[in-house]
Formats: C-alpha cells, sequence, structure tokens
C-alpha cells in the first residue's frame, strides 16, 4: 500500500476518532445502549460538557444513534449505529495489542 499520500477517507476517519475522548466514548457504547450518566461516570475525569459535544458530534458522523423514551421524565439513551459497530473489531485488535504491548507503571 503507497502511503505517501494519506487517503482522504482514511485521514478523516483519524480526525473523528482522534478527537479526545471520542474513541472511549465509542469503546463504552459497544457494551450497548447507555444513558448519559453511565457513559459520564465510566469515563470520570470526562466533563460533561466535553462528552455532549462529543455525542453531538458522534450523532452527526452517524457513530452513534439517540434514542428520546417518551417517559416521565424523559430518558434518553446513546448506542451505536451499524456504523459505530463497525468499528468493534479496530477496537478489538487495540485491545489485544495494548494487552501484549502496553506496560502499565504502578
Amino acid at each position: 500500500m503507497d502511503q505517501s499520500q494519506l487517503c482522504p477517507r482514511f485521514e478523516k476517519a483519524m480526525e473523528i476518532l482522534s478527537k479526545r475522548w471520542t474513541a472511549l466514548i465509542v469503546y463504552q457504547l459497544l457494551a450497548g445502549p447507555q444513558r448519559f450518566a453511565r457513559i459520564e461516570s465510566s469515563l470520570p475525569n470526562l466533563s460533561g460538557k466535553v462528552l455532549s459535544e462529543r455525542l453531538k458530534e458522534l450523532e452527526a458522523e452517524s457513530i452513534i444513534q439517540r434514542d428520546v423514551y417518551p417517559e416521565t421524565p424523559v430518558r434518553i439513551e446513546y448506542k451505536l449505529t451499524d456504523k459505530g459497530k463497525a468499528l468493534a473489531p479496530l477496537f478489538n485488535n487495540i485491545e489485544s495489542w495494548s494487552s501484549e504491548w502496553i506496560e502499565l507503571k504502578e
């Protein structure tokens, strides 16, 4: 594969996924639909404001879907679309790679 020039689609994909917190949000949603508070609590250093921004960006890219349930109080869940679920093998490969090659210092 000639990598002398980056493919525009690859570049766009990296732009989307490399934004701070985005990959971790997608990784969290691989477990299934979740509410805002659950996503926020699973990533304790992530502010609610940034989470809200990233969810909107991922929704605009059709990677996640926002479902609103007309209950009292209103329930909102976020889940991966087929486009988002298609990222699962990538994250599985990163998980395998990190298990083998990343050493955590205590």
